[in-house]
């Protein structure tokens, strides 16, 4: 009998544990038929409710259930990467705990994988209905941006809703790096993967983790993590401003010589301003090489990911 794991990672969703369980096991008949049998591993990421104890309620009552319980809260990404790590199925599927992820996708998905010889398949949202607007258009804007810098296609309104083949996870886990940005790192393994598409579904209970900011430095750090382009173009300001400084040399020599300069005050305001917007750049690509130093550094600290307090 083949195995399909199911990853969930949760920080403070006491309240859709059981309700994701419930759902979930709603199409056990269906993977039961075709001799495939479930793991469901809750991947608990610092949670400060009662999600670790809802979790061991149901290991109590349900041995398929697994538990990993992080010392702290250390991210989505690790909480991934963990249960990547712990997983044993010959398929592996991450979802996320609130059923924004439906689980009635999964027959579907399995059958594009089973049958059809996908080696992944992958869901999009198709709207961002009941999203803030101003949210939902940096969104659109990231993926537009992140995609003309990157060689490696990120797809406007991918979730981390994902099914793959033991052969892809194993990939996955190849990649070892600390700073880690999935939905880019599941865009560059390769493989043959098929993308499925669904309406956004709103939370139904308790609040999302995702800040503005959060999202923010997220996206930030999937930028560095996949192009180089933010350094190109740091090269590219540092030789048109050199240009642009050489011009206004010869210009100021060339008025001196012919012209003179009667008024000492004459040209300070333009020179502030150039001073502050040659500074301003400066600053800006200093910033740049910044966030990549500071990812080599985190690196080649070599730090673990996650640290394990418990499992199950």
């Amino acid at each position: 009998m083949e195995l399909l794991s199911v990853i969930v990672p949760c920080y403070n969703e006491q309240e859709n544990i059981v309700d994701f369980y419930n759902e979930l096991f709603k199409y056990e008949g269906f993977f039961k038929d075709r001799d495939v049998d479930i793991e469901l591993i809750f991947v608990n990421d610092g949670s400060k409710d009662d999600t670790v104890s809802i979790v061991k309620e149901l290991h109590a009552k349900d041995e398929r259930v697994h538990l990993i319980n992080f010392s702290r809260n250390f991210g989505k990404e690790a909480g991934m990467y963990a249960g990547l790590q712990k997983s044993k199925g010959d398929y592996v599927v991450v979802m996320d705990c609130d059923l924004q992820d439906p689980p009635a996708l999964l027959p579907d998905m399995f059958k594009c994988i089973a049958e059809e010889g996908y080696d992944s398949v992958a869901t999009r949202r198709v709207d961002r209905k009941g999203e803030p607007p101003i949210r939902s258009f940096f969104a659109r804007q990231f993926y537009k941006i992140i995609n003309k810098m990157s060689k490696t296609e990120i797809v406007d309104g991918a979730r981390d809703y994902r099914l793959m083949t033991r052969q892809f996870v194993d990939a996955i886990l190849s990649l070892e790096e600390y700073n880690r940005f999935s939905k880019g790192i599941f865009g560059w393994v390769g493989f043959k993967t098929k993308w499925l598409e669904f309406e956004n579904i709103e939370r139904k209970k308790g609040e999302t983790k995702w800040s503005f900011w959060k999202l923010f430095l997220y996206a930030l750090d999937g930028i560095v993590a996949f192009s180089t382009a933010p350094l190109a173009m740091a090269s590219v300001f540092g030789v048109l401003f050199c240009f642009i400084a050489l011009i206004f040399i010869i210009f100021i020599v060339v008025r001196q010589l012919t012209v003179g300069d009667p008024n000492n005050t004459v040209g300070w305001a333009s020179t502030v301003c150039i001073i502050s917007l040659v500074s301003g750049v400066q600053l800006f690509c200093l910033g740049i090489v910044g966030q990549y130093l500071s990812k080599a550094y985190l690196e080649v600290k070599k730090r673990p990911m996650y640290i394990v307090k418990e499992e199950l």
